[in-house]
């Protein structure tokens, strides 16, 4: 099998609409209907709810958990609302590479370091898809699309078969779709 990944000369936000229209031309090719994406502040969870409309696709939409870097969260509200309206999921679960204080160790880090290795988005994508199955958002061994990016917007996807935290060495990484290069 020959599949073609698309490289994107600088990471950020401007390869939003191409990962997009990636993801959506994979998800129709591959007849999946859930994508899991990362969105921090609604720039890509908004995007994507106005490219589904319409369309047999659901999102799992996963921002930082409340509380990370300061008090609250910086995903706006009223989206939230929109989103589960339109019958999507927003799950705002544990940041898993981010417990190194709750465990006493750096495995998370290391591990979070390691995925980093393949960009910013692969450990993103790796977290987010653990992180929506420990929710009960996605099923485990589902496939599943993933969005993540660097810094704003999207710029990393992959088809993943999910898998729990508890269970990552089920986790798979099936396809990689587009990433930055640098």
């Amino acid at each position: 099998m020959e599949e073609k990944i698309v490289y994107f000369e600088n990471p950020g936000k401007e390869n939003t609409a191409e990962v997009i229209e990636l993801v959506l031309e994979k998800a129709k090719s591959r007849n999946i209907n859930r994508i899991v994406l990362a969105s921090t502040r609604g720039y890509t969870a908004k995007a994507f709810l106005d490219a589904v409309e319409g369309k047999d696709i659901h999102l799992v939409v996963v921002p930082w958990q409340f509380n990370l870097k300061r008090e609250g969260n910086p995903f706006p509200q009223e989206l939230v609302k929109e989103l589960q309206e339109k019958k999507h999921v927003i799950h705002f679960g544990t940041m898993l590479f981010d417990t190194n204080d709750l465990y006493g160790t750096n495995t998370p880090k290391a591990l979070a370091n390691i995925l980093r290795v393949l960009g910013q988005g692969m450990k993103v994508c790796v977290e987010i898809t653990m992180m929506a199955c420990d929710g009960g958002c996605i099923k485990m061994g589902e496939k599943v699309l993933v969005v993540a990016g660097t810094h704003s917007g999207a710029d990393f996807a992959v088809v993943a078969t999910a898998a729990s935290s508890t269970n990552v060495k089920s986790l798979k990484i099936n396809e990689i779709i587009c990433k930055p290069i640098c």
